[in-house]
């Protein structure tokens, strides 16, 4: 398939800093499922804690998200769910749906990253099978890759002529989970990384990118060198000027630029990619809340707690807090209750991403990082 015309693609000089952010998409922990279903059947989620990859096999069926006209899914297609938003799945549009909640009561047999979900459902009409794989992805990669995606990608086998190969890991993944050999786990969540890598980079080559958001940047040749020299240096203490020098631009001309085509300040943009790193390292644990305020540029940890709940809308340790109950119910395959379980108000990705964006936006008088 040829690139559609006014498609954003990196810069030539920009490829690695592509490959690095794909790097750095670090998935921590996968939840497998098969689902055998004969129409006619009909399934909702509510909502996931991480990034849904689901592989068709069988007769079509259709997906529907909130808001969205049905979508139809054929055999050997890959869908992924980077929000991890309401959907339901279903052998024709406007059947009633019955909630996944209810099918893991009724089938699940202990934590779900110990023993994979698998069910029938439905009636005695054509067969579906759709193998799903949750994926839990590190903070860096929630905050400053995922919430640029839109909510469903969708990738036909009948389009994508090397698509089969990625549908046959898929599956061999969630054979390899079924079957539980020594290190499953840890397979499945490389492999689940893996498979949603070359999902992105699939995505990326064939749909425009519309909007703001540094994957549009690396798409401007000058704005695309700075923002791979800041992404691979962010300890560096960049100003609007050094910035500037990277993408060979007058600072004026440059800051107005970056402001266009990223949708915020070359340092507010600093400023919520350090966050986004500082939660990284406040999810894994390894360090004190002092060193981490510290490798992000803050002298003490007051000032740096207090810009984190600018950023995140949380400070430091309700939102550790909240983030890792979201992570216990990926063991569910649900987790519509976990912010509240965790302490705080109910939000969906869309306004976490909002709530970053203005982060990003307050800072646009800053000069300096």
């Amino acid at each position: 398939m040829r690139p559609q015309e006014g498609t954003i693609r990196p810069a030539l000089g920009c490829m690695d800093a592509l490959s690095e952010v794909l790097a750095a998409c670090r998935v921590e922990r996968a939840v497998t499922a098969r689902f055998s279903l004969h129409a006619p059947w009909a399934l909702r989620s509510d909502g996931l804690p991480g990034v849904m990859l689901r592989l068709a096999r069988g007769a079509p069926w259709w997906l529907l998200l909130d808001g969205a006209a049905p979508v139809q899914v054929q055999a050997g297609d890959l869908l992924m769910l980077p929000l991890g938003s309401a959907h339901q799945l279903a052998s024709a549009p406007g059947l009633p749906a019955t909630p996944f909640a209810e099918l893991i009561a009724r089938h699940a047999e202990g934590p779900r990253d110990e023993n994979p979900l698998v069910f029938r459902h439905g009636g005695a009409g054509e067969a579906t099978q759709v193998d799903s794989v949750l994926l839990w992805f590190s903070a860096w990669s929630r905050h400053a890759v995922l919430q640029q995606l839109p909510p469903l990608i969708h990738l036909r086998a009948a389009e994508v002529p090397w698509l089969p190969r990625l549908a046959a890991a898929m599956e061999a993944l969630t054979e390899d989970s079924l079957a539980r050999r020594p290190g499953w786990r840890v397979s499945a969540a490389r492999m689940g990384e893996l498979l949603a890598v070359n999902l992105l980079r699939e995505h990326l080559a064939r749909t425009p990118a519309h909007g703001e958001g540094w994957l549009r940047g690396l798409g401007d040749p000058a704005i695309g060198r700075a923002l791979a020299a800041l992404h691979r240096a962010p300890q560096r203490d960049w100003r609007l000027e050094t910035l500037a020098r990277e993408a060979a631009m007058s600072r004026s001309r440059f800051a107005e630029r970056f402001r266009a085509v990223v949708g915020a300040t070359p340092i507010g943009y600093l400023t919520a990619h350090r966050m986004a790193l500082a939660a990284e390292q406040i999810e894994a644990g390894r360090q004190p809340l002092a060193r981490i305020a510290e490798a992000a540029g803050y002298e003490s940890e007051k000032v740096f707690s207090r810009a984190f709940r600018r950023w995140a809308g949380l400070p430091p340790t309700a939102w550790l807090r909240r983030e890792r109950a979201r992570r216990q119910a990926l063991m569910d395959f649900g987790g519509a209750d976990a912010e509240e379980e965790a302490g705080a108000q109910p939000t969906s990705r869309r306004a976490a991403a909002a709530t970053a964006a203005a982060s990003m936006r307050d800072s646009a008088s800053s000069t300096g990082a």
